[in-house]
């Protein structure tokens, strides 16, 4: 039932493949760090994108206001220190002496300049981790005050990614949106060098840096978007890192000489969406319980992710603020499955469509087999990258269809990330309407209570454990292949912070 194809490549080590990581002649020698990913960055714009892919890339050249560390707690970035200063003001002082990579200073007008550009209409962001900011005002050259229309409890927390880059306000003046994008600036670790989209981004080691020079001389990004290209070029010598792994294309590089994986417990989280708000099957309760227990996720994890991701039992993942132990996952049964379905009036079970991107096709497969076997059939459609992020982020709610399969990086280590998007009937991704869960959210969202947050998120979870507008899944490892150059060690969100990596000549 979970038996998969295209777990064995015939084509390994394809020649065509060797040099198409970015690796030019005679670049092997030196200190420079080659990392892949599965694709590459939409922008160099870092206020214009919204995924986890470009920010990895763009969070070498550019600072946030906040970090998070490897033990996984918030840190000083480019703020010193931050404090609430009422309910709808947050106040961060900034690190003296931070300038950017053209020499322009970083202060607090920089940041005043910065979120507003994010948060300005004609910037046409993606990022919505700032809804609830209205704008900035500077108390001093250091200080800066971020005012809010509602209390924000983790507004910290979200200015250590996508929120809180800081990008310069006199170079933006001087070249435009399309030359800063060009050729960015930013306070990071490492300049801008080049960008041949498809095939490699080139930093190099500011010597500038406020936190001292990096550790590695250069830093290149080159897109691999599957297990072929990625065992071509570490064999190569074109890549030292390949990120981004999932675990099935992982198991396919495991075995080979000179490539060593890595494993660390990771937080994004994989859940199948349902369209409650058509009509069909997914309207009824008790059909979306049904998919819960025909979905046997222990056994998914073991035959299709190599044993490398957790149950997760209601969205939020282990290790966020919010996650309730005493919420159980759904018992595994096909038999309770198919009771559940004749009682809503399918006894013969039903048709539908799973849609996934094509990244994701070998665990769209074994979820069809899981249905199949409680009588649900479940036609995959993969999708191209690209296309699915479109459909995913239009405002047709329906666009993936009955049933589609996604994943979030849970980077704030709150809650509320995990369920900004997919719950309050308001929201982009929202596919299930319900006036106990919209108030849920606003509590954990608004709330200056820490206690009275963590309530509402077990409410919550409780909540979309009875309804089931989604099929829970798993939070998947961090996995990772590399040569035996490499010295660097992630965090749990797995952001691709390289400032403090090393590498042996």
């Amino acid at each position: 039932m979970l038996r998969v194809g295209g777990l064995l490549l015939p084509a390994l080590s394809a020649p065509a493949l060797l040099t198409g990581c970015g690796a030019s002649p005679g670049s092997g020698a030196g200190n420079v760090l080659r990392i892949s990913q599965p694709g590459d960055p939409e922008t160099m714009d870092p206020q214009k994108q919204g995924d986890m892919v470009s920010m990895n890339a763009l969070i070498n050249m550019f600072d946030t206001l906040t970090t998070r560390g490897r033990d996984n707690r918030l840190h000083p970035r480019l703020a010193l220190s931050w404090a609430k200063r009422g309910p709808l003001v947050w106040r961060f002082r900034l690190r003296p002496g931070v300038r950017f990579h053209n020499g322009e200073p970083c202060d607090a007008a920089a940041v005043k300049f910065s979120i507003e550009r994010l948060l300005d209409p004609a910037t046409k962001s993606p990022i919505v981790e700032l809804r609830y900011v209205k704008g900035v005002s500077v108390v001093d050259r250091l200080t800066v005050d971020v005012h809010t229309t509602l209390h924000d409890p983790i507004l910290p927390d979200k200015l250590s990614l996508f929120g809180g880059v800081v990008v310069p306000p006199r170079h933006l003046a001087d070249v435009g949106d399309d030359a800063f994008a060009a050729h960015p600036v930013g306070t990071g670790p490492f300049t801008f060098v080049r960008w041949q989209r498809d095939h490699e981004l080139r930093m190099r080691a500011w010597a500038g840096y406020w936190n001292g020079r990096p550790r590695v001389d250069e830093l290149v990004f080159s897109p691999a978007p599957n297990a072929s290209s990625a065992l071509a070029a570490l064999q190569s010598g074109g890549v030292d890192l390949v990120t981004g792994l999932t675990p099935d294309a992982a198991q396919q590089l495991d075995g080979y000489t000179g490539v060593t994986l890595d494993s660390y417990t990771g937080i994004r989280t994989s859940y199948l969406s349902l369209n409650t708000l058509e009509d069909g099957p997914m309207r009824d309760r008790r059909v979306r319980q049904a998919l819960n227990h025909a979905v046997d996720v222990p056994l998914l994890i073991r035959a299709v992710l190599g044993g490398k991701a957790r149950e997760v039992p209601a969205m939020i993942p282990r290790g966020a603020f919010g996650f309730d132990p005493a919420v159980k996952p759904f018992t595994r049964s096909a038999a309770t499955a198919r009771k559940l379905l004749a009682e809503a009036g399918h006894p013969h079970g039903f048709s539908t469509r799973l849609t996934a991107s094509n990244v994701d096709s070998n665990v769209a497969e074994a979820l069809a087999g899981l249905l199949a076997g409680a009588g649900v059939h479940a036609e995959v459609d993969l999708l191209d990258p690209g296309t699915y992020a479109e459909r995913l982020t239009s405002d047709n709610h329906g666009a993936l269809g009955p049933m589609y399969l996604a994943a979030s990086t849970v980077w704030t280590l709150d809650g509320e990330s995990m369920v900004q998007s997919n719950v309050r009937s308001d929201r982009r991704q929202s596919r299930w309407h319900s006036k106990e869960a919209d108030r849920l959210v606003d509590v954990e969202e608004l709330s200056v209570d820490p206690a009275r947050r963590e309530r509402a998120f077990s409410d919550l979870q409780r909540l979309m454990r009875e309804e089931a507008p989604f099929v829970f899944l798993y939070q998947v490892d961090n996995i990772y292949a590399r040569n035996d150059r490499p010295r660097w060690r992630p965090g749990s969100a797995g952001v691709l912070d390289m400032a403090s990596a090393e590498v042996s000549r």
